[in-house]
């Protein structure tokens, strides 16, 4: 059995030990991951899906009198069913977070609100409670809302779907998520100048059951790796460790490195995006540059310096681990001497 969201093959023994086997077809379909006790945990939908959910409702609710649920196809192509109260245009949908123990956004409402456009057209406008950027960087303009890309397309493709569905000509949708800002503060946002509410994020679509912490599944995996372990850190970082390292166990561990340093036996690479991976190196890595995140520093004429020393004191301590970070679009920017 395969997990179609990680690509992870079950072993048998695994299947066979499942304490559930009701839930296994949400392990088939991705929405549940089972770990080596047969234990299955769920996965939640990421803040990216919720909007989605929430604004495919409102639409739809403009042609029928009450809508409880909508179909979203999520960035990683899943297709779901998402709960949802929805009333002449106005729909609420409120954050699944799984078996996610650590998700502050867990049970945050959503709300969307959508008016026929008489012009033919169809308009995303987030609202209160998305934060945006407090100053210019690489990426992002002063004032962009914190919307990723994979959940601004999901947004809006599901927008569409609901104005076809519906048989509309066009439709204007406002997004607002009322206790935004104030859930914020609980987040990493200030801390990387994203203000006034929280950010709308999902490369899959689906959260992780253990996207921070460690489960004796994941344990398992990586003493188990027959010819040496890639432990990373995000979704785009477990895409390109596939790539970069075909023949290799990759196993996604969050930000909990040094746990999975420990489980590790013998030649490990850690490979992914350069945020969690030179803060766990370096906590203080930032001190001294005036950037305000890693990846703001990856785009300045200090960060080959930087991270060549860092690589190079971490090589130290870490004789038999060998680092890779790579960048947004999959290059390599960084790697152990």
């Amino acid at each position: 059995m395969r997990d179609p969201v990680t690509d992870f093959e079950y072993p048998e023994e695994w299947v066979a030990a499942c304490r559930s086997p009701d839930l296994l077809p949400d392990v088939r379909r991705g929405l549940a991951v089972l770990t080596s006790s047969g234990t299955v945990l769920r996965r939640g939908f990421t803040t990216g899906t919720t909007a989605a959910a929430a604004c495919k409702a409102a639409v739809l609710s403009l042609a029928e009198d009450e809508v409880k649920g909508v179909g979203i196809t999520l960035p990683c192509g899943i297709a779901v069913r998402i709960p949802v109260d929805a009333y002449r245009g106005t729909a609420s949908c409120w954050k699944d977070a799984g078996d996610y123990p650590s998700d502050v956004t867990a049970g945050l409402e959503f709300v969307a609100t959508a008016v026929p456009s008489l012009s033919g057209s169809v308009q995303f406008v987030p609202g209160e409670g998305i934060g945006s950027f407090a100053r210019d960087t690489h990426r992002h303009r002063q004032g962009t809302p914190a919307i990723s890309d994979p959940a601004l397309d999901c947004i809006r493709r599901s927008i569409e779907e609901g104005v076809k569905e519906a048989d509309l000509s066009g439709v204007t949708v406002i997004l607002t998520i009322p206790r935004g800002a104030e859930v914020a503060q609980k987040t990493l946002n200030p801390k990387i100048g994203v203000h006034a509410g929280i950010s709308v994020l999902g490369t899959t679509g689906l959260v992780e059951p253990w996207d921070d912490h460690l489960t004796e599944g994941v344990l398992d995996r990586i003493v188990r790796a027959p010819r040496g372990v890639v432990l990373t850190t995000g979704r785009l970082g477990l895409r390109y460790s596939r790539l970069l390292f075909p023949e290799r166990e990759v196993v996604l561990v969050g930000s909990k490195l040094a746990e999975a340093l420990r489980a590790a036996d013998g030649d490990t690479v850690i490979c992914g995006l350069p945020g969690l991976i030179l803060k766990f190196m370096n906590p203080d890595v930032l001190a001294g540059t005036g950037c305000a995140t890693v990846e703001e520093l990856s785009a300045t004429p200090q960060w080959e310096e930087v991270a060549g020393r860092e690589l190079a004191a971490f090589r130290e301590r870490y004789p038999n681990v060998r680092v890779v970070i790579v960048s947004r679009d999959g290059k390599v920017i960084g790697e152990s001497p």
